[in-house]
């Protein structure tokens, strides 16, 4: 209660420096407002006014100052910071933040008038008026328009071209799926998409030059009251050239071409011949099978613009040329044919670079990590692209359970990557418009958590990555390999092992090995959406195999080994979707879901702990510290003197919703929930209510919260604060604790808010 004189001392300043804009005004000059579009006449409907009036008013230039509740903060800020000096604070803010006056001496009234005019054509209003007035009051002006739109021409018939020519027979051959439709109103915007549209189809066809621009419509308004036909013609003027279909004649590809010299003409007579191709390549830097799989065309082909476009995305995509140029001339040798070029200019075939990181992880840690790279983009002349990866870091937990208790690590990582599908017995071929990849790895990490333990990891790799389309990716590891020791095991973790044996599973010495598929399906590249989602599903199988040969069951005490270390076998399965939904140009709803599942068996009881679920911190639930929640109603109990494990689970479910704001193009905030809480699969004496049942809605976690992200371009850094509204752990009709919430009470703030700094979006 306290607080509120201080909210409305705000608000009140707010609304007072906000009225305090026009007292900034030049001598003579008005603020522009923004302006208002009525519609007059019973010749639309009362919908269709409100869509009419919406594209109108969209239409008219200039824009006013942005407002928010009537206030424009963005021009009060550009008035007390205006400055002439090219930098400091004031000049800053006033750039970044403010935004200048629009006056309406800059609004062209009639200029306006002639915009709604034309959009109504556009729209089939063909003899729609539109007027202009405005009204002053306290300095401020808004425009108001006054549109008539008389009655809406509708499409009454379709008519294609009917003339027994190969180009005339081609466009008639579209017309089933034209997007002029009888009874639909006419539209420019129609008639324009429809020209692509009938050109698009025909590059299909082998018309190479032919364009939209050889297209007209016609438009006959004569043949009924409101009505139009739409006539579809070849123009007269057309030339022959655009009229023929062209096929491919020779293909030349010059894989080391240089843009700084005249390296076509210079090296033209060492070219050689692979199948169809003519390549250009003195050195034999590549092999040309390389171009052989890219390229879609072969000597014959009907031109055709799907087959043009997939070669240039596959050459594109093998990652080793940095340009890539195509262009098609008329054939010397052949009749309406055409010879096809591509310039290809290779990135440089070695390169080194070192890179500094700031870095974050769901445990809360923080930290830095610093990378060495060698890549060698040509390895063995097919594009093959081998990386070499030196790292080093160090983390600390900047609030959780475990501060103090630091991470070193440093390791190397190899991986080889071979742009096709690398089979022992078959061949695939693949249509998209990525290249495929072949992709082996092999690594090694040291991890030290400073006073507990030491822990050793090596893996290694095989499978596949391709791409179905932009939308959709497939990544196929036919097999993986992690092998983890532990050394170095501290006095003070064994004593804290004595008392929470599931503790000893992180120093376990693992095997796990088999193979795993994921597949990734996203729209959010396509940023004209409104809604636009991302879901990755993935699978994960191991030890199966070798349960065939070494079998294994803990529960009964009998353990399979593979060179005397216990082997995992489980299946394991996680969904994450997420849902972006832009609720205007500065606002979006962000929701995520996460449900994963482990089933262990046979020689394993519990996922091995590198592979169990988590859940709690700055990318999970952020009300809560860090692997802090479950499994289940679980709490372990707290030791003020030592650290606390890490909680997992073989089952996990996570839900978040996000309300994101753009206050500007730097600073941006939201206000966020979360839930969930991950299970066992099985009973554990040690960890009682920790095991999955039908309960389990009951046993959710939640928070809320609020958070400050500054996107400086090329860093993210984002700062969450958030509190617990239902802890699981609680007895039963306890767990809510909303009305616990006291946001002035020290030791309540001390117990319950968390502040979590990050690097980058949650989800």
């Amino acid at each position: 209660m306290k607080l509120k004189p201080y909210i409305y001392l705000l608000f009140t300043g707010l609304f007072v420096s906000a009225c305090s804009n026009t007292k900034y005004l030049p001598e003579g000059e008005l603020l522009y407002v923004g302006a208002k579009v009525k519609i007059e006449g019973d010749s639309v409907t009362r919908s269709e006014k409100s869509i009419l009036k919406d594209e109108l008013e969209s239409v008219l230039r200039p824009r006013p100052n942005s407002s928010f509740l009537g206030l424009r903060p963005k021009l009060w800020i550009y008035n007390i910071t205006k400055t002439d000096k090219q930098k400091g604070l004031k000049h800053f803010l006033n750039t970044k933040f403010g935004q200048a006056p629009v006056y309406f001496s800059k609004v062209d009234l009639d200029y306006n008038v002639s915009l709604l005019e034309n959009r109504l054509e556009n729209r089939g209003y063909f003899k729609g008026r539109a007027s202009a007035d405005s009204t002053v009051k306290r300095k401020r002006a808004t425009a108001i328009y006054t549109v008539k739109p008389n009655f809406q021409y509708k499409i009454r018939e379709v008519k294609f071209p009917t003339d027994s020519s190969k180009l005339g027979k081609a466009v008639a051959a579209t017309q089933e799926n034209t997007f002029f439709k009888a009874g639909e109103p006419y539209d420019l915007d129609k008639i324009k998409a429809e020209r692509t549209r009938i050109d698009a189809k025909l590059k299909e066809q082998g018309f190479f030059y032919f364009g939209p621009d050889y297209l007209l419509v016609q438009v006959d308004s004569t043949v009924g009251t409101h009505q139009v036909d739409m006539i579809m013609k070849v123009k007269d003027q057309t030339p022959q050239q655009a009229k023929n279909v062209y096929t491919i004649d020779d293909i030349f590809v010059y894989p080391d071409y240089s843009l700084g010299d005249d390296s076509v003409q210079r090296i033209l007579d060492s070219a050689y011949h692979y199948k169809d191709l003519t390549i250009v390549d003195p050195k034999r830097k590549f092999k040309p099978a390389i171009f052989d799989r890219a390229l879609q065309f072969n000597k014959g082909d009907i031109y055709n613009r799907t087959d043009h476009n997939l070669s240039l995305n596959r050459l594109v995509n093998v990652g080793t040329f940095k340009f890539v140029k195509n262009e098609f001339n008329p054939s010397d040798s052949t009749n309406r044919a055409l010879d096809a070029y591509y310039y290809l200019t290779p990135l440089p075939k070695k390169s080194i670079r070192l890179e500094l990181l700031g870095k974050t992880n769901s445990a809360n840690y923080t930290g830095s990590e610093i990378n060495l790279n060698w890549t060698n983009r040509n390895t063995f002349r097919g594009a093959e692209q081998l990386t070499i990866t030196a790292f080093a870091g160090t983390e600390t937990q900047v609030s959780g359970q475990n501060k103090g208790y630091n991470v070193l690590r440093f390791g190397g990582d190899a991986s080889l990557t071979w742009p096709k599908f690398v089979t022992p017995f078959f061949k695939f071929k693949s249509v998209s418009a990525f290249t495929p990849k072949t992709v082996a790895t092999l690594g090694f990490e040291y991890q030290n958590r400073a006073k507990l333990y030491s822990l050793n990891t090596f893996r290694g790799s095989f499978g596949y990555l391709w791409k179905e389309s932009v939308r959709k990716e497939h990544n196929l590891k036919l097999t993986e390999i992690t092998y983890a020791h532990a050394t170095n095991v501290s006095d003070e973790y064994k004593k804290r092992a004595d008392s929470i044996p599931s503790l000893n599973r992180v120093i376990e010495n693992q095997l796990i090995f088999g193979p795993s598929y994921s597949f990734t399906y996203t729209t959010t590249a396509e940023t004209q959406r409104k809604n636009t989602i991302y879901y990755k599903g993935q699978i994960d199988v191991a030890g199966t195999l070798a349960g065939l040969f070494k079998h294994g069951d803990v529960l009964r005490g009998d353990t399979a080994r593979i060179f005397d270390v216990p082997f995992s076998q489980y299946v394991k399965m996680e969904h994450d979707f997420r849902d972006y939904f832009k609720l205007g140009a500065k606002s979006t709803i962000a929701s995520r879901i996460i449900a994963g599942v482990g089933y262990p068996y046979a020689n394993s009881s519990q996922l091995p702990f590198i592979k169990q679920f988590f859940i709690g911190g700055t990318n999970s639930l952020r009300g809560f510290r860090a692997r802090s929640i479950g499994p289940g109603s679980f709490l372990e109990p707290a030791n003020a003197d030592s650290f606390l494990p890490d909680q997992s689970g073989d089952l996990k479910l996570e839900l978040n919703a996000e309300y994101r704001y753009d206050f500007t193009s730097i600073f941006k905030g939201a206000v966020f929930v979360d839930a969930g809480n991950i299970w066992l699969m099985n009973k554990n004496p040690d960890k009682p209510g920790a095991e999955f049942s039908n309960e389990f809605l009951s046993e959710l976690a939640a928070d809320a919260g609020a958070g400050l992200r500054l996107d400086l371009s090329f860093l993210i850094l984002r700062l969450d604060l958030a509190f617990p509204i239902r802890k699981p752990y609680l007895p039963k009709g306890d767990r809510w604790v909303i009305n616990d919430i006291r946001f002035g009470d020290k030791s309540w703030r001390k117990e319950n808010l968390v502040f979590n700094l990050a690097i980058g979006y949650p989800f």
